[in-house]
Order: structure tokens, then sequence, then C-alpha cells
């Protein structure tokens, strides 16, 4: 699995973006606070600042009362994912954007790359693959998946608890509500024994066992904004799991290892991104791991020019990959810097996914250290 990241200039309009950490049953993640003050939506708690230079002066008690009064409570009840609801659950839906219509002279963009056929990965998944699993949750409209990744908690090495994942996977967004019963599966069929429509036991599906999403990082304008488009460009997540026995070793000592995030990467050294995820729509079916290599260095898509732009690699995976991470191999290992966010469909053709910046390494630290 390959990855990489660098330093990114910093934005000058309005500061870095504020995220929120949540406890939670669901979360959420996205972009940052817009330039303009603006009151916090009824979702936020009132310690929340209304512009985005507001964060640079926050200190650990600011952030402590935001997370306290940003509490979210609600975990699926036992036993409510069983290997046939996993198997039933469709796809969460990705974010459709197409790269060839008539665009405003706001948007940047590059020419769109070419489709990337989706690899499945062998099996049995080994440490280095077994990090990707499926993220399962309810909405209104039922049980949906998407895919996250096991990354490495610096303040807690070798045992993490944390994943990474993309916001619209834990949150419907302005007007919405958070997902429900949300827990995520390592290595899920790692042996690739299990068969759709047919009962699996949990080691089949579940290998690594279920993990209960009790926190969680939310970006605050992702909840203000709508839509595919400037919000996409900080559509990511963090959540920090728990094993089903609520004890016992951590996820990352489950699976047998993680991948450090690589904020602030050079763009210019990422020559190349592997996304994986677990896509369901057609013609996939959500029991593979598939990966789409990208044989050129990734394009650009910004909507909001004071944002970091997004990456942009041919992929045929559908839904159910997003919130996948994307790889690159920095000194020989692998290395997270984005994940899937935004697409297109019939056919599938590109995945885009936010640059991890300053906003996103600032939350990250926070959450890692403090958000328990």
């Amino acid at each position: 699995m390959p990855i990489t990241s660098s330093r990114a200039h910093r934005l000058t309009t309005a500061g870095a973006a504020l995220l929120a950490a949540l406890t939670l049953s669901a979360a959420a993640c996205g972009p940052d606070g817009p330039a303009a003050p603006a009151a916090p939506p009824a979702a936020l708690p009132k310690a929340a600042p209304t512009s985005l230079g507001d964060l640079s002066g926050w200190k650990l008690e600011d952030w402590s009362r935001y997370v306290a009064d940003s509490g979210f409570s609600g975990q699926p009840a036992a036993g409510y994912w069983s290997t046939a609801r996993m198997d039933a659950a469709r796809a969460r839906a990705t974010p459709e954007y197409s790269l060839t219509s008539a665009a405003p002279e706001t948007v940047q963009r590059d020419a769109p790359p070419a489709p990337v056929p989706a690899e499945a990965q062998p099996h049995p998944y080994g440490p280095g693959t077994a990090v990707v699993g499926r993220l399962f949750l309810s909405t209104a409209q039922g049980d949906a998946a998407c895919s996250g990744t096991v990354v490495s908690d610096p303040a807690n090495p070798g045992r993490s608890n944390l994943v990474y994942t993309a916001a619209h996977c834990l949150h419907d967004g302005k007007g919405g509500g958070w997902v429900k019963n949300l827990v995520f599966v390592p290595g899920y069929n790692r042996d690739g024994r299990a068969a759709r429509g047919k009962p699996s036991p949990d080691q089949q599906a579940a290998p690594y066992g279920r993990w209960t999403a009790v926190r969680a990082l939310v970006s605050p304008t992702w909840l203000q904004e709508s839509g595919a488009g400037p919000r996409s460009q900080y559509d990511y997540g963090i959540v920090r799991v728990r094993g089903e026995s609520g004890s016992g070793p951590s996820l990352e000592e489950a699976v047998g290892g993680s991948v450090p995030v690589w904020f602030n990467a050079p763009r210019e050294q990422i020559t190349s991104a592997a996304a994986h995820g677990y896509p369901v729509e057609r013609p996939f079916d959500g029991l593979e791991l598939e990966r789409c290599v990208s044989p050129a260095p990734p394009g650009r898509l910004s909507f909001d020019r004071t944002r970091p732009p997004m990456y942009v690699i041919g992929c045929t995976m559908t839904g159910g990959a997003a919130g996948g991470g994307w790889f690159i191999t920095r000194d020989g290992k692998p290395n997270l810097v984005s994940v899937s966010a935004l697409g297109d469909r019939n056919p599938a053709g590109y995945l885009a996914g936010p640059s991890l910046q300053d906003q996103a390494k600032q939350a990250f630290d926070y959450f890692a250290k403090n958000v328990r």
C-alpha cells in the first residue's frame, strides 16, 4: 500500500479550520469555516467560535469545553450488526461531481484522469491490507456502509484505536443529523470465504471483531455547508473506537498494524497514490477490498481557492469505497494522505480526496491526545 504528504501553504484568509470532537454513536467530519463570521448551527455547542481566526487562539480548556458541549450518545444495540445485516447494508452514497461539465471560473480543475480499473486484493489480507475495513452505519434510509483505515496514534504508539474516514460517512450534512450504530470492521472478509447472500460465521466476515465508535471529530464548517463543492475539500473525519468487550488489545494490536497520516505532504512528492476501499455498488458487492493505483501524480480539483485543492485519480470503485484511505510510500512504508470523498457514477471513472493540511493536523493532534 502506498502513501505521501507534506506541508502545503497555510491559508491566510481566515485562519485554520475549526474542528469539533464529538462523543459518538455516529460522527462527522469536514471543511474549515467560512471566511466571514457566521452563527454556529444549532448542532454546535455554544462554545463554538464564529470565525476561522478564533481557532488559532484556542487553549486546551477551550477544546475541552467544546468537546463537553458537543456530547453525542447512542451506541449500537448488542448484536445489531449480525453478519446478515452487514451483508445487506447498502453503499453510503459518495457525493457526485462531473469533471466534464461546465464549471464557473471559481473552480480550478485539471483534465479528467483516465479511469483506472479497481483490483481486488489477494486473500488472506495481511497486516498491510487488514488496516482497511468497512464502516457500518444506520441512517433514516436504512443500514449503509463506507470504508475506513486504522491510523497510527502518536499519543499511543503501537496501541491505536483511531480510524480515519470521510465526513459524509458520519453525518448527513447541513440540515441533517449524525449516523447511528457506527461500527468499524477491519479486514472484512479477510480470508475470502464470505459469500453474498449466504450466512457467514463471524470469523469469516469480521475476523478482527467489531469496533464500536465512541468519539469522533467533525468540522463545524462541513456541517454549515451542503452539496458537493467547497466543503468536499474538508471531507474527512476521525473516529475513536473500542472493542466489543470494552477491554483487551487495541485495534492496532488486534489487526497487527496501523498507517501513519502524513499531514502537509508536499504535493510534488506525491507521484502516485493508491486508493483502497470496499465498493458495494455494481459491479462490486462489498465483499472484496479493492485498490486503484494511479500511474501518474494526482490531479487537482478546487471549488474554493482559499482551501487546499483536492487530489484526483482515475478509479472505477463505486459507492461503499468512500472514506477508504489513499496511501503512498514514504521511506519504504505506507502513509495515508487522503480519503475517498468525491466521485462520479454511471460509469465510475475517478475519485477525489481532500489534501490534509494544517487544520487537519491541528484537529488530529488534539483529538489523539485529549479525546478518549
